[in-house]
């Protein structure tokens, strides 16, 4: 992940914090407060799909096609199409999941959490 600081100032700031074939999930290093992860999930892939107590997320996506679900407690939601330039807000609490319905194209977004990663 390439972190943009002005428009001279460009570097990298990233581990790889978990890869298998599902996907490659790369997190920035140089916030202390603040978790930007990079998520590239693989052609016909799906995230577990989790919820946290305490944390809102926002997810934004880069490039690829796919499906999210975002669950309300106690209310069943449903999927929708996600495409670059999309924004999706998660609330505190709600279930989260996405699928990467292409057989050839990564599906590529970025999350963004205020503390710690917990899952």
């Amino acid at each position: 992940m390439r972190i943009k600081l002005d428009k001279n100032d460009e570097f990298e700031c990233s581990k790889i914090v978990k890869q298998n074939e599902t996907y490659t999930l790369l997190d920035n290093t140089k916030l202390n407060n603040l978790v930007v992860s990079k998520t590239i999930l693989h052609p016909g892939q799906e995230t577990t799909g989790h919820k946290h107590e305490g944390q809102e997320e926002v997810y934004q996506f880069v490039s690829g096609r796919g499906k999210m679900e975002v669950n309300i407690p106690s209310i069943r939601g449903g999927a929708f199409f996600v495409a670059p330039g999309d924004t999706v807000l998660i609330r505190d609490g709600y279930f989260h999941k996405v699928w990467n319905e292409s057989k050839t194209e990564d599906l590529i977004f970025v999350c963004v959490f205020d503390g710690k990663r917990s899952h």
